[in-house]
């Protein structure tokens, strides 16, 4: 069974920097990668990074040069390095997996959520 638990959100000032971990049942970043996400309120949840099982990344405009995905294989763990965070950051952030049922289609997987607020 896929289990994301994500860990790492709270109250940061701008300027300021957090990192957000997303712990997996298994080695499943190792063979599907995974995304990050956030929604604020009253928004559509959108993409903020994405890494390939390859090391592959991608990164919302917005948030480019700024925060950083990786993982961690040996400790099936994903990180979201978020600096020089800005007030229009706050939001819940969700770490997804798309990955299959056994012998079935894909199915996205997504953590509980993490809030990260960014204020003065």
């Amino acid at each position: 069974q896929v289990q994301l638990v994500e860990s790492g959100g709270g109250l940061v000032q701008p300027g300021g920097s957090l990192r957000l971990s997303c712990a997996a049942s298994g080695r499943l970043f190792s063979l599907y990668g995974m995304g990050w996400y956030r929604q604020a309120p009253g928004k559509l949840r959108e993409l903020v990074a994405a890494i390939t099982s390859g090391g592959s990344t991608n990164y919302a405009d917005s948030v480019k040069g700024r925060f950083t995905i990786s993982i961690d294989n040996a400790k099936n763990t994903a990180y979201l390095q978020m600096n020089s965070l800005k007030p229009e950051d706050t939001a819940v952030y969700y770490c997804k997996i798309r990955a299959p049922v056994q012998f079935g289609p894909l199915t996205d997987y997504w953590g509980q959520g993490t809030q990260v607020t960014v204020s003065s």
